[in-house]
């Protein structure tokens, strides 16, 4: 069987379904927060508010603590910070993977929970 059509109105139709199609398409942000070893409990909790607002748009956070000099012998107040700081998420997030320590920088990355479809 086989079909005459226009090729020009083909076209469009296959751009209107690709559009359509990357319109519908979610697209992932990830977004940075910024720690040190010695934060302060009120700036650890401004980043970790700003952090949950993040996670409740749908985007991922990466929580990274930053040593210098010195504070490189202390690792473990920066794991301690990270611990923290997912537990403080640990409603509006999961984490994906670990605590990863590369060079100067102990991070983890956080995915937003799967939220249920409103129907």
């Amino acid at each position: 069987m086989c079909k005459i059509i226009n090729y020009g109105k083909f076209v469009y139709e296959q751009q209107k379904k690709q559009k359509l199609a990357k319109k519908n398409q979610q697209t992932t942000v990830l977004k940075e927060i910024r720690l040190h070893p010695n934060t302060d409990t009120h700036d650890f909790l401004f980043k970790a508010r700003h952090a949950k607002n993040f996670l409740e748009s749908g985007n991922k956070v990466k929580a990274s603590v930053i040593f210098k000099g010195r504070e490189l012998a202390y690792k473990e107040h920066g794991e301690e910070l990270l611990k923290k700081f997912i537990d403080e998420l640990s409603e509006v997030s999961n984490p994906e993977g670990g605590i990863k320590f590369e060079g100067r920088i102990m991070h983890t990355i956080l995915a937003p929970l799967k939220r249920k479809k409103k129907k």
